[in-house]
């Protein structure tokens, strides 16, 4: 039977397809802002909204607050007329699609927190209209747009799929990724019904080379969890075996790089001093405490988590065995943490494993100092406090350390001086091979 589609679905598609929809970005963070700058450079008009007057003030200036988003993208987006942002909520009921790209964290408890999604929904509900899209793009486990955002919605006296079109399509960004951005990058997509689905495709087609249109929203989100989960559980077996590989005198990153060279079947994957980021330390455990309602245990992704957050704690034993062979106690000694963010050449910090591991030196007396070329003070954060600002390398400023850790690999990093100037260097990234004064951890 066919379904004569309504006057709202008809316009909607419309605006969408032709570029004259006005689209609203809700959350301007690593997701959010390049979100923007890609719909404002296919020609959209884009209204970013956030509670951050701080980041509102930049892009209304033409400043950018993120290292690899150049702001001559914002400075053309705005003398086009294409850009805007604000703090004000009442303007979502201008624009005709909503992206929701706010945090979705776990809690002390390692559970899902749904509250910045819950905030941002109430912020915007007094404000959603007939022939609007709203689009869910925060990780989140599968279920949420179903549970969470369709019955808000429908409070509003809105018909899901009739005037009022709701998808779910996670984010896939990968900051310093220098072969893919957002618009390079296929975007998966599941709406409530056949409509949404449709209007969904529209939203994202002329902005995104590929949109892949999955059954559902349970389906989409579920495709997010497990390419984080995938990656996590590798990481996992990887983090495993460097142990095992360091007791048997066996270079672990030679043999990764020796398996990769096979063109089918293997993908390489690195250890390193645990998990950082947004997404691979915090998705899985969306999907473990949804399986628990379903009464299953999801027994390789709670494994994977112990052995990657057990690495931080693997580093400082690997520096206090290597300090005491040089007759040094690791109480009272000083070492140089090189790399703050969660992975190299960004700057960003969202739970970075180099921060877990300043922190366990703290607890066991040590001198600790950073050094990271995309942030010369220690930036506040939730969990961790650390008032230090960043040590600029030079021969004697390494030659004065007991210990430098190599935590995150940024290739701004002078490797040659480090090796000739550092007493002792534990690497944890494979950047040095194993000599007389490096030990891999």
């Amino acid at each position: 039977m066919t379904i004569t589609p309504s006057a709202d679905q008809i316009t909607l598609l419309q605006r969408l397809r032709s570029r004259e929809a006005l689209i609203g970005v809700v959350g301007l963070g690593y997701v959010g802002l390049p979100l923007c700058l890609t719909y404002a450079e296919k020609g959209y008009p884009v209204l970013g909204l956030d509670i951050d007057n701080g980041k509102v003030d930049s892009i209304r200036s033409g400043a950018s607050y993120i290292e690899h988003i150049d702001a001559e993208r914002i400075q053309s987006a705005r003398s086009k007329g294409l850009l805007d942002a604000t703090t004000d909520f009442k303007k979502a009921s201008d624009v005709d699609a909503l992206i929701l790209c706010v945090p979705t964290p776990l809690n002390k408890y390692r559970e899902p927190d749904l509250s910045y999604i819950r905030s941002t929904m109430e912020s915007l509900l007094p404000y959603l209209r007939a022939g609007q899209v709203l689009s869910l793009e925060s990780t989140t486990y599968p279920g949420t747009t179903e549970e969470e955002l369709r019955p808000l919605v429908e409070s509003r006296n809105l018909e899901i799929g009739e005037n009022f079109f709701l998808v779910y399509s996670p984010e896939r960004e990968d900051p310093g990724n220098a072969h893919f951005n957002t618009s390079t990058i296929p975007k998966v997509m599941g709406g409530s019904t056949a409509n949404c689905t449709e209007i969904g495709v529209a939203l994202y087609e002329q902005a995104i080379s590929e949109v892949v249109p999955v059954s559902s929203t349970q389906a989409a989100e579920m495709t997010k969890l497990l390419e984080n989960i995938h990656r996590a559980v590798n990481i996992g077996l990887m983090n495993e075996l460097k142990p095992l590989a360091d007791r048997m005198g066996i270079d672990l990153y030679e043999v990764i790089r020796a398996a990769a060279t096979k063109p089918f079947g293997f993908v390489p994957y690195y250890p390193g001093p645990g998990l950082g980021g947004h997404c691979i330390p915090i998705d899985p455990f969306y999907l473990t405490w949804k399986a628990r309602e379903y009464g299953m245990h999801t027994r390789f992704i709670e494994l994977a988590g112990e052995i990657n957050t057990a690495m931080p704690a693997y580093v400082v034993q690997k520096t206090a065995d290597a300090l005491n062979h040089q007759g040094k106690p690791l109480k009272n000694s000083s070492i140089l943490v090189l790399g703050i963010a969660y992975k190299k050449n960004v700057d960003d910090m969202r739970e970075s494993p180099s921060v877990e591991l300043m922190e366990l030196l703290r607890l066991k007396g040590v001198d600790i100092s950073y050094s990271d070329p995309f942030f010369p003070s220690f930036p506040l954060m939730r969990k961790h406090s650390f008032s230090l600002r960043g040590v600029q390398l030079t021969r004697e400023t390494l030659e004065s350390f007991d210990c430098v850790i190599i935590a995150t690999d940024h290739d701004q990093f002078d490797y040659l001086l480090i090796e000739k100037s550092a007493q002792l260097i534990i690497d944890t990234r494979g950047r040095f091979l194993p000599g007389s004064n490096v030990v891999r951890a």
